[in-house]
C-alpha cells in the first residue's frame, strides 16, 4: 500500500507498507548529473542527495545556481530496512532512475529528466520545478518497476553490500550477497518493456558447475561452501561499453572481478600480499573493508581499497590493467597508512583520497592526500567548522525560545506557529509534572527552567544527531566536495594559505616548513601567534572586539591582554614565544608576508553588469550563475569565517608586536608596522561585525522573501550585487566561456575573493553601502560607517553623503545638512558621488560641485524642509561667484521657500538680489505683493531705481490690473445702483491702461474665483445672512484673461450703464446679467443699435433683435396716437442719421 503527505520539515512523506524489517547502519550519498559543470546545461551545478535511516529514505534535489520547488521527498518502507548504500542514481537520455534496495525488496523509481522539463534550455527565472514535483504520480507497485527479493537464493544475513547499474537496454539490475553464499544479481526489464515479464536471477559463484546444479535444493550445511570467500563486505560496478565488471571485496581480503556479461571471475587479487604485517590480519574476517572506484577517460580506472585492521588501516590505490587477450591484472599505485580512527566513508579522485573518520574524542574529521606525489604520507586535515551556538533566554515577561545562529531544514512552519506548538508541548510536559496546586513562586519558576532545559536537551540532542556525518559526495567535474550528514548537508571549500597554516594542527604545522628561510619565517612567526591565540581567554577576546566596535585604540587594548598575559602566566608562555621569537631572522618580512597575504585593497575598477558583447543566452545563463540560497549562504558563511580567523590573527598579531616593542633591542620592531596591524584589526573586525548583522524589515526586500530570503546585510549584498559583478568579471573574455567546465575550488576562491574586495573599505569600489541604500537597511549602515569613520579614508565624501541621507530619513535634518555640505568638499573625486550628479539632468552645469548641491536641493525638496533648502542654497551661493545663471536660480529657490515660510521680508531680499531681471517668478511675487509686507515694503521698492523698472512693470501693474478687475466683480455682485453701474467701466479702463504698459506676452491677469477674494492675508471673512463664514468654493477652475477679453468686457459694462440710464427700472438686474440676458433686456427697451453691437461683439444670433424690432412695427399699426409717440421716442434713442423723423414718413420701416 502506498500512503501520502508532509512532515514538520517540508518533506513530502510517500510511506510504502510492505514486510518484516531488519535494522541497519545509516547511510547517505549522491549523485552529480553529468552536465554539472557545463555553463549551457539545465543541470549545471545540480544534484541529488539522499540519507536512510531505518526504513525511511530522504531524497533532496540541490541547485547552486537556482532555487528548487519542491525538492524534497521522504518515502518510508514500513516494516522493512534499507540496506546502507543501497540507492543508486543514474542518469538518461529523457529519465533521471533511483535503483532502491531495501532487505526485502528492490524498487525503481522513474522521473523526468530536467531537460525534458524545459521547453527552454534557457536559464531565466530563480525558481524552477525539482524533478520530484511529480513524485506522487509515480505508481510504487507496478511489477515492472518493483520485485520481491526471492527466498532462494535469498539475502544474506551477514553481509549488507549491495550495487545497482543499468542495462544498455533500460533494465535495473540488483547485485546482493547470497544466503546461499557468492552474488546473485536480480534485473528488472526495461521500463518500457510492453506486455508481462517477469524478474530474472542470476548468480556469480566460483564453485563448480555440479554445485551450481545443486545450489536451491541441497542446503547450505551439507555442501559446506558458504564461508568468508563467499561473502562479499563491499561492492562496486563499472559499466562498460558491452559489459559490466562488478567488483567485490569478500571476507577472505581477496578482490574480485566479475563479468556480468560471460558470468565467469576475470581476477582474484589478494589485498593482504600489500600490508606489511598481515599474519593477525589474516586470521580475522576482513567485515570493516571499503571498496571505491574512480573512472578517467585517460588514465583509466584506479581502485581504492581500505583494509580495516584492529590497530591500523590501510589504503591501497590499484590501476586496472587489461592485455589483448583480455587478461586483468592490478598495478599497484600506492600503499597509505592511517592511525587507530574509525573510517566512516572515503571517496577516491585518479590522484587523491579523502576520507571521513571518527577519532576517539567521537569528533567528527576529514582528511585528504594525495597518493602519488606525497611519498611521506602526511594526510592534509581539514578544519571543520563547528555546530552553531545556541543559547535558552527565559525572561519574566516573555515565553522562553530557542535563539540559533543556523538554519538546518527546510519548514512550512512559521515562527509563530512554531513557537506556539513549543510552547504548547513545554506546558503540558510543565503540567503534568506537577503534583501539588499550591508552590511559591521561586519552586513555580524552579518548575518550568526544568521544563525548558529538558526541552533544551532534547533540541541539542536532535541538532547533534542531524549533524552526524555519514558519507563524502565527489563530483569528479567541478572537484568539489560534499559531506552528507542525517539531516544537513556541508560543503568544503577551500582555504586561503594564512588561515590554512592559524588553523593547522601543530604536528602539521611543522611539516609546513619548506628548506627556503623565508618559509621557515612565516611559520615560527604563526607558531609564535598560536601559542598567544591559545592562551587568549574569552573575556580577553571580548575586551579587543569591544575596543573595535567603541572605536577605541587596538593598541591600548592589545597592551592590556598583553599584561594579563604575563600577569598570569604559569606554563612559560613568554619564554616559548621569545624562544621561537629567536628563530625567526627577518621578523619585519615575515609579518610583511603575513599582512599581503591578507590584504584585499586593490585599485582595480570593477566593471558593472555583464559584456553586452556577449550573446543572449549566455548572459542569461551567467545571470543565474551561482544564485541560489544555498550558495549564498554558503559563500557568507565562508566570507563570515575567514573574517573572524583573521580577526584573531591580527588580534594575535597586534600582542605580539606589542611584545616585541617590549623587548626593545632583543628584535628590530618599528612602529609603523604596528599601524598596519591596527588598520588590519579593524578592517577585519568590521568584516566580522558585517556578518553577523541582521537585516530590518523593510518593504524594498519583500520580493525577497518567496523561498529563502537574505538573513544577513552580506546574504543581502552578494545575492542583489556583488554575485552579477563577480561573474562579469569571472568571464570577460571569451575564453573563460570556452572552458571545459567549472572548476569548483577555483570558483569559489574567486568568489569569495572578490566578495572580500567588494566590502573591503579601502577599495574605491562603493557597492556594499549603495546596496545598504538601496535596499533601506538605514540603522545597519550609519553603523557600518561609524565604523569606518576613524581609520577609513576612501571614499569618506560618499560615506558623509549616505548618513546625511540616513539622517533624512530618520527625521534628523540638521544632522543630514551637516552631513551633506560635508560631502561637497568630495565632488569631483569619489566615482559614487560623480555618478550621483550625472545620474540625471540638472539645470546647473557650471561645476560638479553646483550641480551636487542641485541635488542635495532636490532631495530636501521631497522631503519638504524649506528651512534646510534656504540654509544649503545660501551656502551653494558663495560656490557660484562667478556664475549669475546658478545665482539667479539659487537666490529663486531662496525667495520661494521664504514665501512659502511666511518670511516676507527675506523673500523681497532675496528678489531685488536675483541677478536676473528677465527670470521669471512672476506667481511667487504676486503672493508676495498681495500680502500685508507689501504695503511697507512699497516705498523702498519704488526707490530702488531704474534697475527695478523691468520688475515694477512685469510684476506691479499686473497686480494692479488683477485688483481694478477684482473691484468690478465686486461692484457687480454687491451694489447694484447706478452709482456702481457708473463704476464698472472705469474699473475696466483702469485696468486696461495697466495691461497696455507692459509686453504683449505678459498682457494677462488670473481671473478672481468666486469667494478665493476674501482669503487673502488679513483681509476680512465674508459671512453669510446667518454670521457664519462662507466656504470658498473649491476645485475652482483657473481662467487666463488677456486683453481682448478685458476690452469685451468693458464694453459690457458700458452697455449694462447705458441700459440703466434709459430704463432706470432694469438697474437692479443689469449689473449682473450675461450678453445674452442683456440682448433681451435691449430689445425690450428699444435700444437696437446697442443689442446688434452687443451681438457681434459675442457672436450671438441676431434674430430676437429683429424679431423685437417687427413685434414693434406691428404693434404701432394697431396702437393710435400714444404708440407713435413712444415709437417716437425708442426711435430717437437709437439715433440713426438716416432716419427721417417727419409725420409722411413716420410709418417707414425703422431697419428699411
Amino acid at each position: 500500500g502506498l500512503h501520502g503527505g508532509s512532515d514538520e520539515r517540508g518533506f513530502i512523506v510517500l510511506v510504502l507498507y510492505l514486510y518484516i524489517s531488519a535494522r541497519y547502519t545509516d547511510s547517505a550519498g549522491g549523485y552529480w548529473y553529468q552536465q554539472n559543470a557545463q555553463l549551457g546545461s539545465v543541470t549545471r551545478n545540480r544534484f541529488i542527495h539522499w540519507a536512510t535511516s531505518g526504513g525511511t529514505l530522504e531524497l533532496m534535489e540541490e541547485s547552486l545556481d537556482i532555487n528548487l520547488l519542491s525538492n524534497a521527498i521522504q518515502l518510508k518502507f514500513q516494516n522493512c530496512s534499507l540496506l546502507p548504500g543501497g540507492v543508486h542514481i543514474f542518469e538518461t537520455q529523457n529519465h533521471v532512475v533511483i535503483l532502491i534496495l531495501t532487505n526485502q525488496t528492490v524498487h525503481r523509481l522513474i522521473l523526468p529528466h530536467p531537460a525534458r522539463m524545459y521547453r527552454s534550455e534557457l536559464i531565466s527565472e530563480s525558481h524552477m520545478q525539482s524533478v520530484f514535483t511529480d513524485i506522487g504520480k509515480v505508481h510504487f507497485r507496478d511489477p515492472l518497476n518493483y520485485c520481491v527479493i526471492p527466498t532462494v537464493p535469498g539475502l544474506s544475513v551477514h553481509s549488507s553490500a549491495s550495487a545497482a547499474w543499468l542495462s544498455s537496454d533500460g533494465g535495473a539490475l540488483f547485485a546482493l550477497p547470497s544466503a546461499t553464499g557468492g552474488i546473485f544479481v536480480l534485473q528488472l526489464p526495461s521500463y518500457d518493456v510492453h506486455g508481462m515479464t517477469s524478474p530474472s536471477v542470476l548468480e556469480l559463484k566460483q564453485s563448480s558447475v555440479m554445485q551450481r546444479l545443486l545450489t536451491g535444493w541441497m542446503p547450505t550445511a551439507i555442501r559446506g561452501d558458504q564461508g568468508p570467500s563467499d561473502l562479499p563486505v563491499s561492492m562496486s560496478v563499472h559499466c562498460r561499453e558491452h559489459d559490466t565488471l562488478l567488483f567485490a571485496l569478500y571476507q577472505d581480503h581477496k578482490l574480485r572481478m566479475w563479468s556480468y556479461k560471460d558470468q565467469i571471475c576475470l581476477m582474484v587479487a589478494d589485498m593482504l600480499e600489500f600490508v606489511p604485517v598481515n599474519k593477525d590480519l589474516r586470521l580475522a574476517a576482513g567485515t570493516g573493508h571499503k571498496l571505491q572506484l574512480s573512472y578517467s577517460e585517460t588514465l583509466g580506472l584506479y581502485i581504492g581499497v581500505y583494509l580495516h585492521a584492529p590497530k591500523q588501516g590501510q589504503f591501497c590505490v590499484f590501476q586496472l590493467v587489461s592485455t589483448e587477450s583480455h587478461r586483468y591484472s592490478l598495478d599497484h599505485i600506492s600503499s597509505l597508512f592511517t592511525s587507530q580512527e574509525t573510517l566512516i566513508d572515503f571517496t577516491l579522485t585518479t590522484s587523491e583520497i579523502w576520507a571521513l573518520w571518527h577519532d576517539d574524542e567521537n569528533q567528527t574529521t576529514v582528511k585528504y592526500i594525495n597518493f602519488e606525489q606525497n611519498v611521506a604520507g602526511q594526510w592534509n586535515q581539514v578544519s571543520m567548522q563547528p555546530l552553531p551556538s545556541e543559547e535558552v533566554d527565559i525572561r519574566d515577561n516573555q515565553h522562553p525560545r530557542i535563539y540559533s545562529q543556523g538554519t538546518e531544514r527546510l519548514t512550512d512552519l512559521s515562527w509563530d506557529e512554531l513557537k506556539k506548538q513549543i510552547t504548547t508541548t513545554v506546558e503540558n510536559e510543565f503540567q503534568g509534572n506537577v503534583a501539588e496546586y499550591e508552590f511559591s513562586h521561586e519552586e513555580f519558576r524552579q518548575l518550568q527552567v526544568e521544563s525548558w532545559s529538558k526541552f533544551y536537551a532534547y533540541c541539542l540532542q536532535y541538532q547533534e544527531e542531524l549533524s552526524r556525518p555519514l558519507a563524502l559526495l565527489w563530483n569528479q567535474c567541478s572537484n568539489m566536495v560534499c559531506l552528507l550528514k542525517k539531516g544537513q548537508l556541508s560543503f568544503l571549500v577551500p582555504c586561503s594559505l594564512m588561515d590554512h597554516l592559524y588553523l593547522l594542527p601543530d604536528e602539521q604545522l611543522i611539516n609546513e616548513v619548506e628548506k627556503s628561510e623565508f618559509t621557515h619565517d612565516l611559520v615560527s612567526l604563526v607558531q609564535c601567534l598560536r601559542l598567544i591565540g591559545e592562551s587568549v581567554t574569552v573575556e580577553m577576546t571580548l575586551k579587543m572586539e569591544m575596543a573595535c566596535f567603541c572605536r577605541q585604540s587596538p593598541e591600548r587594548a592589545a597592551e592590556q591582554i598583553l599584561k594579563d598575559l604575563i600577569a598570569n602566566d604559569t606554563e612559560n608562555l613568554m619564554e616559548d614565544i621569545h624562544s621561537k621569537l629567536q628563530e625567526i631572522k627577518n621578523p619585519i618580512g615575515a609579518i610583511g608576508v603575513l599582512i599581503r597575504e591578507m590584504d584585499y585593497e586593490t585599485d582595480m575598477e570593477m566593471e558593472r553588469g555583464f559584456n553586452i558583447v556577449q550573446p543572449l543566452n549566455v548572459r542569461m545563463h551567467l545571470s543565474q550563475l551561482y544564485g541560489s540560497s544555498t550558495t549564498v549562504n554558503m559563500v557568507c558563511r565562508c566570507v563570515c569565517k575567514m573574517s573572524m580567523t583573521r580577526f584573531f590573527i591580527c588580534r594575535d598579531l597586534l600582542i605580539l608586536q606589542q611584545l616585541l616593542l617590549r623587548l626593545g633591542d632583543a628584535v628590530s620592531m618599528p612602529r609603523g608596522d604596528c599601524l598596519s596591524s591596527r588598520n588590519f584589526i579593524l578592517r577585519e573586525s568590521n568584516l566580522q561585525h558585517l556578518s553577523v548583522l541582521k537585516l530590518t524589515d523593510s518593504s524594498a526586500l519583500a520580493p525577497l522573501k518567496l523561498v529563502s530570503s537574505p538573513q544577513t546585510i552580506v546574504e543581502l549584498f552578494f545575492q542583489e550585487v556583488a554575485r552579477k559583478h563577480t561573474i562579469s568579471q569571472l568571464f570577460q573574455s571569451d575564453a573563460a566561456l570556452d572552458e571545459a567546465g567549472l572548476n569548483w575550488p577555483q570558483m569559489f576562491s574567486a568568489i569569495c575573493s572578490y566578495l572580500l574586495q567588494f566590502l573591503w573599505p579601502s577599495n574605491p569600489c562603493f557597492l556594499f553601502p549603495e546596496c545598504l541604500m538601496g535596499a533601506c537597511q538605514y540603522t545597519q549602515l550609519q553603523e557600518y560607517i561609524r565604523l569606518l569613520e576613524p581609520w577609513c579614508h576612501v571614499n569618506v565624501g560618499s560615506c558623509r553623503f549616505l548618513m546625511g541621507h540616513c539622517h533624512l530619513v530618520m527625521g534628523e535634518g540638521h544632522k543630514a545638512l551637516d552631513c551633506f555640505c560635508q560631502a561637497a568638499s568630495e565632488v569631483g573625486k569619489e566615482e559614487f558621488l560623480d555618478r550621483l550628479i550625472r545620474s540625471e539632468d540638472v539645470e546647473m552645469t557650471s561645476t560638479p560641485r553646483l550641480q551636487y548641491y542641485d541635488k542635495v536641493l532636490r532631495l530636501l525638496d521631497t522631503m519638504g524642509l524649506p528651512e534646510l533648502i534656504i540654509q544649503l542654497a545660501t551656502l551653494a551661493i558663495t560656490e557660484a561667484t562667478d556664475d549669475w545663471r546658478s545665482q539667479a536660480t539659487l537666490r529663486t529657490c531662496i525667495f520661494k521657500h521664504h514665501l512659502d515660510l511666511g518670511h516676507n521680508s527675506q523673500a523681497y531680499e532675496a528678489l531685488i538680489h536675483n541677478p536676473d531681471s528677465n527670470y521669471c517668478i512672476r506667481p511667487e511675487f504676486l503672493k508676495l505683493c498681495s500680502s500685508r509686507c507689501f504695503g511697507l515694503r512699497f516705498p523702498q521698492f519704488l526707490t530702488a531705481g531704474i534697475a527695478i523698472l523691468n520688475v515694477w512693470f512685469l510684476f506691479f501693474l499686473p497686480i494692479a490690473g488683477t485688483v481694478m478687475f477684482e473691484y468690478e466683480m465686486r461692484l457687480g455682485r454687491e451694489v447694484r445702483t447706478l452709482a456702481g453701474l457708473q463704476k464698472q467701466p472705469n474699473c475696466y479702463l483702469a485696468a486696461l491702461n495697466c495691461l497696455r504698459l507692459i509686453r504683449p506676452e505678459y498682457a494677462w491677469i488670473v481671473q478672481p474665483a468666486s469667494g478665493a477674494v476674501y482669503e487673502r492675508p488679513g483681509g476680512s471673512p465674508k459671512r453669510s445672512h446667518d454670521g457664519e463664514c462662507t466656504v470658498a468654493p473649491m476645485g475652482s477652475q483657473i481662467e487666463i484673461l488677456e486683453l481682448q477679453d478685458l476690452e469685451r468686457e468693458c464694453m459690457l459694462a458700458r452697455i449694462r450703464l447705458t441700459l440703466a440710464q434709459h430704463d432706470p427700472s432694469t438697474t437692479a438686474i443689469t449689473g449682473n446679467s450675461s450678453p445674452k440676458e442683456l440682448v433681451t433686456l435691449l430689445v425690450q427697451a428699444g435700444l437696437f443699435d446697442t443689442a446688434i453691437s452687443l451681438c457681434q461683439t459675442y457672436n450671438i444670433s441676431l434674430k430676437p433683435v429683429f424679431e423685437g424690432l417687427t413685434f414693434k412695427c406691428v404693434k404701432l399699426q394697431f396702437g393710435g396716437e400714444a404708440a407713435l409717440t413712444e415709437a417716437w421716442d425708442w426711435l430717437a434713442a437709437n439715433q440713426f442719421s438716416s432716419v427721417i423723423t417727419t409725420k409722411e414718413t413716420r410709418y417707414v420701416i425703422y431697419f428699411v
